[in-house]
């Protein structure tokens, strides 16, 4: 049987859109780190490279690439993890300046593939497909543990407007934000979507 995300792991990629408490463990990521405008051109190519890595696993076996464990599955949507720099946070910047951005985006593999496997697959796809950005790709155990999230939708710029209902609720709830950065699992493709149909799980780390 088919693992689909969307119905299996419900809890941790389809919220409700009002604030919640949960504790999420470790997975294994393909992640990539930079910095500046997500509208820039090379944050396109971040996220190509992190699809033709994911993608590479899931059409393993039809390349004639038997993994141990394998199953069938859906690819993982794309997650990232956002902060701003140390100039931006000396200065506390009052409006956000997109330049000043840093971020590691990733997406998650499913449980059977190891460190071994994923750079095996790394290097078939840097032979077969030649791109830079793939020798700063990571294969990495991401734990958030205790966290708030909820389900943002519309633009991402209005993004602010649910961090603020999630800060309230922690402070209800007892709940100290851990850190400054926060998570983002997009739900839908921005190339494809209006803005007031966006979806987006947000989601920062608790004490």
């Amino acid at each position: 049987m088919k693992h689909e995300w969307k119905k299996s792991e419900k809890s941790f990629y389809l919220p409700k859109n009002t604030p919640e408490k949960i504790v999420i463990p470790g997975f294994n990521f393909y992640s990539l780190k930079g910095k500046g405008n997500p509208n820039d051109p090379i944050f396109s190519e971040y996220i190509s490279v992190l699809y033709s890595l994911s993608y590479a696993i899931r059409m393993s076996p039809k390349a004639g690439l038997f993994l141990s464990n394998y199953y069938d599955y859906t690819v993982y949507p794309l997650e990232g993890v956002w902060d701003l720099d140390e100039n931006a946070k000396a200065n506390g910047m009052k409006v956000l300046d997109k330049n000043s951005l840093v971020y590691t985006i990733m997406i998650r593999q499913p449980e059977f593939i190891t460190e071994e496997i994923a750079y095996e697959n790394l290097n078939r796809v840097k032979r077969k497909k030649p791109n830079e950005l793939l020798d700063i790709v990571k294969f990495e155990n991401i734990e958030e543990g205790a966290c708030v999230q909820m389900l943002h939708q519309g633009s991402y710029d209005e993004e602010p407007e649910s961090f603020n209902k999630m800060a309230l609720f922690a402070a209800e709830h007892n709940l100290r934000r851990k850190y400054h950065f926060h998570r983002e699992i997009y739900l839908t493709d921005a190339r494809k979507t209006t803005p007031e149909k966006l979806k987006t799980v947000l989601r920062f780390q608790v004490g």
